[in-house]
Order: C-alpha cells, then sequence, then structure tokens
C-alpha cells in the first residue's frame, strides 16, 4: 500500500511556481518551489512564516526544440561547473536559468527535480531518450560509478564535438549542390508550364517546321502543363515513400547504406566519417572504463549507417565468444587494412583506446581534406549541369527565331 502511495505521488504533474512574500521578520522573501498547485506551495509557505504577496507559475510556451548543439553545451557546461566544485544542483540549475531557450530550460529543471527526489543523474537522464542516447546515458552511469563524473563529462563533451565537426562538414558539402539543383528544377518547372506556352503561341503562326530540339521541349511543356499535379502527386509520394521506409523498415535502410557508400566521391567521404565516428564512440567508451561487449553495443548506436551497426552487432557476438577485436573486425570487410593493424597494436600494447584515438583523428583529417576537394570540384560541375540544362532549354526556344533571322 505504501509503495502504491508513493508511486501515486510520483506520476503527480508538478509545476514551478515563483513567488515573493514576507516573512516572520518582515523581511521581503522570493524564490521558487515545485508543487502541483498554488495552494500547496502556498500552504508549505505559509507553515514557514512567509505570507504570500505574490505568486505565479512559470511556463516554457515557445521556444524552439533542443538539438544536439544544445546537449553538447550543456554537457561542456556542466563538465566545467563539476570541476569548478559548484554543486550537482546549483549547476542544472545556473544552466537552465542561462539559456536563451525555454523548451532547454524547462528540461533542466526537470532534470533537476528528479535528481532532487532521488534519481541518479543518468536515470534522470534515461528519462529524456529523444535528448540523451543510451550511449550518453551509460556514460554518465560509468561516471557515477567511478566516482569521476566530472571527467567523463567532460569526455563526452569532447566526444559530442568531434561528432558534431564531421556532421557539420559532411552537410556544408552536401547543402550547396543540393540547394542548386532544386532551384533548377524549379526554374526549369516555371520555363515549362509558363514561358515555353508563351512562346508556342508564337511559334504557331511561323508557318514553318520548327527545329527538332524546339519540339522535344514544346512536347515536353505538353506533358508538364497536362499533368503537373499527377507529377507533384508522384514527387511527393515518392519523397513520403522514402522517408517512410528508410525510418521504418531496416531492411531498406540497409540496403540503401549499402548503396550510398558505393557512391563516387560522396561514398568514400560517408565511409570515413562513419569509421571515424565508429572509433571514436567505442575509445570513448573503453577510456571510460566501460567493458568492451557493452562499448560495442553503444557503439552499434551510435554508428550512423546500419550496415555498420549490423557488422558492430556480429563483432560484439564474436568478441562476447572470444575473438579478439582486431579478428571480429576483419571478418566484417568493413574496416581498411590501416584500422585493423593499429587496432591489433593497440590491444596488444594495452593502449587500445589511444590507438582508437589516433584512428578517429586521422580519419576526421581525411573527412576534412575529401570535404575540401569535394566543395573545389563541385563548383565547376554545377556550373556545366545549369548551362547545360538551362541554357540548352533558352537556345532550344529561341533556335526558330535565329532561323527566322537567317532566312529574312
Amino acid at each position: 500500500m505504501a509503495t502504491a502511495t508513493a508511486q501515486s505521488r510520483r506520476d503527480v504533474k508538478e509545476y514551478t511556481y515563483i513567488w515573493e512574500g514576507i516573512d516572520r521578520n518582515n523581511r521581503q522573501v522570493r524564490g521558487e518551489s515545485r508543487a502541483a498547485s498554488e495552494t500547496v506551495v502556498t500552504t508549505n509557505l505559509r507553515r514557514q512564516g512567509v505570507r504570500i504577496v505574490k505568486i505565479k507559475r512559470q511556463t516554457f510556451r515557445g521556444g524552439k526544440s533542443v538539438g544536439d548543439k544544445d546537449i553538447t553545451f550543456f554537457t561542456r557546461q556542466l563538465a566545467t561547473m563539476l570541476k569548478a566544485g559548484v554543486p550537482l544542483l546549483q549547476s542544472f540549475e545556473i544552466i537552465g536559468r542561462g539559456h536563451s531557450n525555454p523548451r532547454f530550460s524547462r528540461l533542466m529543471i526537470d532534470i533537476k527535480s528528479k535528481i532532487e527526489t532521488g534519481s541518479s543523474m543518468s536515470q534522470a537522464f534515461r528519462e529524456h531518450p529523444k535528448y540523451f542516447d543510451a550511449l550518453y546515458c551509460n556514460l554518465v552511469q560509468a561516471g557515477e560509478t567511478s566516482g569521476m563524473l566530472d571527467a567523463i563529462l567532460d569526455r563526452i563533451a569532447t566526444y559530442m564535438e568531434k561528432i558534431l565537426a564531421i556532421k557539420s562538414k559532411i552537410k556544408s558539402a552536401l547543402f550547396y549542390p543540393i540547394s542548386v539543383v532544386t532551384v533548377a528544377i524549379v526554374v526549369m518547372w516555371i520555363i515549362m508550364v509558363w514561358v515555353v506556352p508563351s512562346f508556342k503561341k508564337v511559334f504557331a503562326n511561323f508557318g514553318a517546321t520548327l527545329p527538332a530540339p524546339t519540339l522535344i521541349v514544346m512536347a515536353i511543356s505538353d506533358f508538364f502543363v497536362q499533368w503537373w499535379w499527377l507529377m507533384g502527386i508522384v514527387i511527393a509520394g515518392t519523397v513520403f515513400g522514402f522517408l517512410f521506409l528508410l525510418k521504418r523498415s531496416a531492411t531498406f535502410r540497409l540496403g540503401f547504406d549499402r548503396i550510398i557508400l558505393k557512391f563516387p566521391v560522396i561514398g568514400d567521404i560517408l565511409r570515413k566519417a562513419t569509421i571515424a565516428r565508429w572509433t571514436r564512440t567505442l575509445q570513448t567508451m573503453f577510456a571510460a572504463g566501460v567493458p568492451l561487449v557493452e562499448s560495442l553495443d553503444a557503439v552499434a548506436g551510435a554508428a550512423g549507417n546500419s550496415l555498420y551497426a549490423a557488422g558492430t552487432k556480429r563483432i560484439q557476438t564474436e568478441v562476447s565468444t572470444g575473438t579478439s577485436l582486431t579478428n571480429a573486425m576483419g571478418n566484417t570487410n568493413l574496416f581498411p587494412t590501416m584500422v585493423l593493424q593499429m587496432t591489433q597494436i593497440g590491444e596488444e600494447s594495452g593502449s587500445l583506446d589511444n590507438m582508437l584515438g589516433k584512428i578517429a583523428e586521422y580519419f576526421e583529417r581525411e573527412v576534412d581534406d575529401a570535404v575540401a576537394a569535394l566543395s573545389s570540384l563541385l563548383e565547376p560541375i554545377i556550373i556545366v549541369f545549369l548551362g547545360v540544362v538551362i541554357g540548352g532549354l533558352v537556345v532550344a526556344m529561341y533556335l526558330p527565331i535565329f532561323k527566322l533571322g537567317a532566312v529574312i
């Protein structure tokens, strides 16, 4: 019965109230309390001899969603404060109040309240899986167990900063070509639906045979004008179906990840980025004192590629049966020889975390160089693409005019 009562109390939704009042010595006091209702706060403060003058429930409406950058910055701040000797609960309060995003502030207050009621920090984090994944929570739990929470948080922050840097470089490399291609498609759509039909009306009075390129463009324009709604449905359905299968179907996601790694240039960058993330994650887990088999379980979830996630599960199974990490990695055929050699040296010398860190640094530099080379290579390719597509359409529509001028 007592357990049920305690459970029901934990299930009651609580809010944060900011209050001002006067104590027994007629001094103005202010503060904040967390309770289920305003009445509860007033009653508790009255018992303490505080007469409420003003009370207001703190709301956290609006604000943008909490992203990876927010969590990374929070981790770095928390690690710095704990190293400086700031108490844990006070650190959460300072970080929450100092952030401009109301949603993030609410997240900090929720975590703080759970810790105040007796939960460990890792348990409080696990109740927010949207922001703190299994890797993060496992590392925090290892830090709490070993008494080195500040050092572990510092490692997590460094890890997240490096992963964010890799993601940012890949996104910056892909953003430019995708945006240019999107604009080119929109421009081509406008030309086909509105511009070409206008030219068609003019050419109807020519009384001469139109050039083949012009006839082809006009036929395509007629198709666009007649079936634009069907094309819109097909495009939207294709995008929706692709995203749905990518999110819900493990088989489709595995096949897509396998294919995209075979793409020229882009596939090589993604493979190097995946290996960098894989080794960086394993290095962080192993250096934190997490056993290798448990570390591999977290690495599979953080691999970022279904092919490497499946390979990691296979590595975990083989390692748990006594196979060395190097041999298990080699059996997947997913890692270059250099990675296997350095891993073997790390295993034999007892400095596996150090070697994994060096591998991660090497591939992070490789990603930087590959992205820089890709950016310089894409610029002339995009210019040629725009010239051929847009310029080709314009030339095709002006060919009859040129031909008429030559006749005159």
